[in-house]
């Protein structure tokens, strides 16, 4: 749901307003099994070109190099989906249909690999499918499996066993106070925040499956992991932060997100981003 600039932070103690953070209910009344299971990781390449370019880069891959937009078909959509595949992003199917579902990896590539993301392939992209940078490491200590969720770049690292696992693109907090009416709980209440996502070391706590309601919106297959804030899917994941608190991904990983991430695993939240 969008967010309501107000004036200022003391418009936040609107009276009979309840001040919260994040997008979410803290507890559910009975939570959804904890899904354990990890899916493989993506195809690796050899140890010297992964010391060089990227987990799974190698100096016989060539991209196809032709421009494509978004609505594009065929085989070398087809390729480029398959890419993204081994490097660990989520474009879909590889149908040879590049439609959002696979904007949404391109874009997370392309700002993994300092490229402004847009929807447009063009060399620069190409040559990065060529000889990829892995994701920026936010903490270097952090356990083996964990995610780390990048404000600057709006991106979320998923680690098993020190093995970059999953990388997406998400959509943060918006930083924008807000004040929302909403019916909670069988009466009307006017809930207020400031839309922010907390930077900080945390661990997935409770989850549920589905569609999840919430005070301020419904949350596709939520993994909650700081009080009221969630990983979860969303309708809309824009280039720049958007929600309330929690990070939004493309639906289609928060389909696969529950099996690969369990309870208790370490979140580091970093950074911040900085609008144009």
């Amino acid at each position: 749901m969008g967010a309501r600039r107000l004036p200022g932070v003391a418009a936040l103690l609107t009276a009979g307003a309840v001040v919260l953070t994040g997008c979410g209910t803290q507890a559910p009344a009975r939570s959804s099994p904890v899904a354990t299971s990890v899916i493989p990781a993506a195809t690796q390449a050899s140890t010297a070109a992964a010391a060089q370019s990227g987990p799974a880069a190698t100096a016989t891959v060539v991209a196809p190099r032709k421009t494509l937009k978004l609505g594009a078909k065929g085989e070398d959509v087809k390729w480029m989906q398959k890419r993204l595949t081994e490097l660990g992003y989520r474009p879909g199917k590889a149908d040879g249909k590049y439609g959002g579902t696979t904007l949404a990896a391109v874009w997370a590539f392309q700002k993994v690999n300092g490229i402004k993301p847009t929807s447009k392939i063009a060399n620069r992209t190409w040559a990065a499918l060529e000889t990829p940078k892995s994701p920026k490491v936010l903490v270097k200590n952090g356990k083996p499996t964990r995610a780390e969720v990048n404000l600057t770049k709006q991106i979320m690292v998923l680690y098993v066993d020190g093995e970059v696992e999953l990388i997406t693109h998400v959509s943060s907090g918006s930083g924008i106070p807000y004040c929302e009416t909403a019916t909670w709980q069988g009466k009307q209440q006017r809930f207020c925040g400031s839309a922010g996502t907390p930077t900080g070391n945390y661990k997935t706590t409770w989850r549920t499956s589905g569609w999840h309601k919430s005070y301020l919106g419904q949350l596709y297959n939520p993994i909650f992991f700081n009080g009221g804030i969630a990983f979860h899917g969303a309708l809309s994941v824009p280039l720049y932060p958007a929600s309330h608190g929690c990070v939004r991904m493309p639906m289609n990983v928060a389909q696969v997100l529950p099996g690969m991430l369990g309870k208790g695993v370490p979140v580091y939240v970093r950074g911040k981003f900085k609008r144009p």
